[in-house]
């Protein structure tokens, strides 16, 4: 009966510990999606900074 008793216990611990993982992996996904839209963002601003400049002085 302890035996059994100890084995669930574990199991339990086990799944649970198993259950804060992946929490840990959508937030870190999260992190990492908004960090690429930052990046997007500001790569996108040079972009058209460097287009207008070079616009502007041909003329």
């Amino acid at each position: 009966m302890k035996q059994t008793l100890l084995v669930a216990a574990l199991l339990a611990v086990a799944l649970s510990a198993c259950g804060k993982k992946e929490e840990v992996a959508a937030d870190a996904a999260s992190a990492v999606v908004e960090a690429a839209s930052a990046v997007e963002a500001t790569a996108a601003s040079a972009v058209d900074a460097v287009a207008s400049e070079r616009c502007s002085s041909s003329f």
